[in-house]
């Protein structure tokens, strides 16, 4: 037979209003007398019901997480995974789990949030972009619903979100390569959606005027998605007007960038050096080792988390704000040198 909250009350000498109390951390109940009633329910291994304890409360201590995310998006987009992580953590640390809900490429998101609210199944929701439209402020930022965005939408609203400052990353990346000589600089981009992509471009761009050169539009190619895409842009690059630098937009971009300049028997950095974004998954296991821009995801993910947990105390509380900054790691695929001059 279970165990109830009669038979702690019981057990601890108290009354079923304490037990009650101490269940939900009330600071009218004295710490002695706390420790008595817990000290019950670890003899009687007793676990309350969370769910008619949250139910009592209007709470669900549920927080859902939205994103399109498609077939392989562990490789296409590995740093999701870790923002969920570093958002669990933050929310778990609070009592509250986490759903992740992946929208299909043709589902309505509006429809899909309009129903998570109206249902009352969750008391918060944390959107990735991707899964943001325009339909979306009126549900969330109108009605006060707490939300948090991770990424900065394409058009401006109430939406409250967190990004990092990608336009920053694209101009730490150039600037580096200056530093160490290179002037004629390529860009290869992401797909021709990637806003994350496109920023990290404008960055680079601003960064090359304040040397006093630019980024020629010949040596800028966007809308590569997979490694033999960028591959075949980078030969192409190399053989129309071989830049001293490629920037590429990501792990995935800058592998097809690598090979090409192998291909081509060019040596890194001696003949073309090479900078990218994210240290991970990739970068550590090329030859040579790739330079990058980083950003802590994982960080951000906790960062998201922490705001939505102060939405949900104050919903009216209004969040936009860039988070987790860009830090430079040089390797050798920028700078020949020794290991130990690198990480120094």
């Amino acid at each position: 037979m279970a165990v109830s909250i009669r038979d702690v009350a019981r057990e601890a000498g108290v009354s079923v209003s304490t037990v009650s109390k101490v269940l939900n951390n009330s600071p009218l109940i004295s710490e002695a007398t706390t420790r008595k009633v817990q000290d019950a329910m670890e003899r009687l291994h007793y676990h309350p019901n969370m769910r008619a304890k949250n139910f009592a409360r209007q709470k669900t201590c549920s927080i859902t997480f939205v994103a399109r995310a498609e077939r392989n998006a562990a490789f296409n987009n590995p740093h999701l995974f870790e923002i969920m992580c570093g958002v669990e953590n933050a929310l778990s640390n609070k009592g509250y789990s986490l759903t992740f809900i992946n929208l299909a490429k043709e589902q309505d998101e509006a429809r899909l949030v309009e129903s998570l609210i109206e249902q009352k199944n969750t008391d918060g929701i944390v959107l990735h972009v991707s899964a943001v439209s325009k339909k979306i402020p009126r549900l969330l930022a109108d009605g006060n619903f707490p939300h948090i965005v991770i990424g900065k939408p394409d058009f401006e609203s109430e939406l409250c979100w967190i990004d990092t400052n990608n336009n920053l990353s694209g101009s730490i990346a150039a600037k580096h390569l200056f530093h160490v000589g290179c002037r004629r600089i390529a860009y290869i981009g992401g797909g021709e959606d990637d806003r994350i992509s496109l920023h990290r471009l404008q960055g680079a761009q601003k960064a090359a005027e304040e040397f006093g050169s630019a980024i020629l539009p010949e040596n800028i190619r966007q809308g590569v998605l997979t490694i033999e895409d960028a591959q075949t842009v980078a030969k192409q690059l190399i053989r129309e007007n071989r830049p001293e630098a490629i920037i590429c937009a990501n792990n995935t971009v800058a592998l097809g960038t690598v090979r090409a300049i192998h291909e081509q028997a060019l040596a890194i950095p001696d003949d073309i050096a090479v900078i990218s974004f994210d240290d991970y998954p990739y970068s550590r296991i090329m030859e040579p080792a790739l330079t990058v821009v980083n950003i802590d995801v994982y960080d951000m993910g906790m960062q998201a988390g922490i705001m939505l947990l102060r939405k949900l105390k104050n919903p009216s509380l209004q969040v936009q704000s860039y988070t987790t900054l860009p830090v430079l790691i040089v390797r050798g695929s920028t700078v020949k040198s020794t290991k130990s001059e690198l990480e120094s």
